[in-house]
């Protein structure tokens, strides 16, 4: 059963097949909302990006592995994007799903509906990687590859989870399509297009050194985060976008660092590129977990801080505070240490005026 916590009904959008523009008409009506982030407006009104593959300057349109034959997964139809996305979630060869998804984001730009369909379980999985519990991980010296290619294959099952994870999104809660609107479903299947491109980015690279993913063993600690919050919309934004991938916009600089330290700068930059993005990602959970309490008549902050106690979720730094404070996470949501330096802040800022009050109040008696 979905919970959206006491929220009310909204009044019924209208469907149909019709070529929609991809900021949505339920996007548009929320407008009078401030935005955390400036640019998110111009990320929803960007037509699907056809950059995935990382040519020598960057970014560049897809080469022929992907323009041409498509696997069969890809040509099966789906009458709706949740029919899409539940396909995307039973795919288990990754680049087939990073294809599909892309497929599906596309069809949805022009004018696939909302539609409703069963969510797995769990995502199809292929049969490698190894999964481990998160202990038995090992450093990429006991396992006798190099630093680069270890990061870029743990950065690809990110990517990889990621991918499902928003598809989970859209499917699990396209039931609360006429209380959420259209808006809500476009932004997360953007951002599972936006994560199968990054896939496809680091799936490239990991190639061009001499791996693939699949190389390595991984953890399912990602997907475990997801499962924890299935049947509360409110909880699926605050564990995810806002704690999930903020953790990639702190990690992202030491990561690049590390890459440029070891020699190579090709890495770096795509793990750049990458974390530059993600902050989209992060603003677009921010944007619709304010609209969800909004219409719940709930203060953000403190929902925010009881759903992280509730599932148990670790907020941990160091925390990048500039990128955080660009897509428009408020410090003292995620940051003890942030709420303590202001609690005494303002403890001291009372102490003075006190002691002004104080002297005011003499400076008076010795007058009269």
């Amino acid at each position: 059963m979905l919970r959206l916590r006491r929220l009310p009904q909204l009044p019924l959008l209208p469907r149909g097949p019709a070529p929609r523009r991809l900021l949505s008409a339920a996007a548009s009506a929320a407008a009078a909302s401030p935005l955390p982030w400036p640019g998110l407006h111009a990320w929803r009104q960007a037509p699907p990006s056809d950059l995935r593959t990382w040519g020598p300057n960057g970014p560049c349109a897809s080469n022929a592995d992907e323009a041409a034959g498509a696997p069969p997964e890809a040509d099966a139809d789906g009458s709706s994007l949740a029919e899409m996305g539940a396909l995307v979630l039973s795919t288990a060869d990754p680049l087939a799903k990073a294809r599909l998804t892309h497929a599906a984001f596309c069809r949805w730009a022009a004018g696939l509906p909302v539609g409703q369909a069963t969510t797995p379980d769990h995502p199809a999985r292929p049969d490698k990687p190894l999964v481990v519990t998160q202990k038995e991980i090992t450093t990429h010296k006991e396992m006798g590859v190099p630093l680069n290619a270890y990061m870029l294959h743990n950065l690809a099952h990110v990517e990889l989870n990621a991918i499902d994870l928003a598809w989970d999104t859209v499917v699990r809660f396209a039931p609360l399509r006429d209380t959420l609107g259209d808006g809500f479903f476009a932004d997360f299947a953007r951002v599972a297009d936006d994560e199968s491109r990054h896939f496809r980015w680091y799936s490239q690279r990991l190639a061009e050194l001499g791996f693939s993913y699949g190389d390595m063993p991984v953890h399912n600690l990602l997907w475990r985060e997801c499962a924890k919050s299935s049947s509360d919309v409110s909880a699926r934004l605050a564990v995810i976008p806002m704690v999930q991938e903020a953790r990639g916009l702190d990690a992202g600089p030491r990561l690049v660092q590390r890459l440029f330290g070891f020699g190579d700068h090709r890495s770096a930059d795509i793990v750049a590129r990458v974390a530059e993005e993600e902050l989209a990602h992060v603003s677009v959970g921010l944007y619709w977990f304010l609209k969800v309490c909004q219409m719940m008549g709930r203060e953000p902050g403190d929902t925010f801080k009881d759903l992280i106690k509730e599932y148990g979720v670790v907020l941990k730094g160091p925390f990048n505070y500039p990128a955080r404070d660009e897509a428009g996470m408020p410090r003292e949501w995620y940051d003890e240490k942030f709420k303590q330096e202001s609690a005494q802040k303002l403890a001291e800022v009372r102490d003075r005026l006190a002691c002004i009050v104080e002297m005011e109040k003499e400076n008076a008696s010795v007058n009269e």
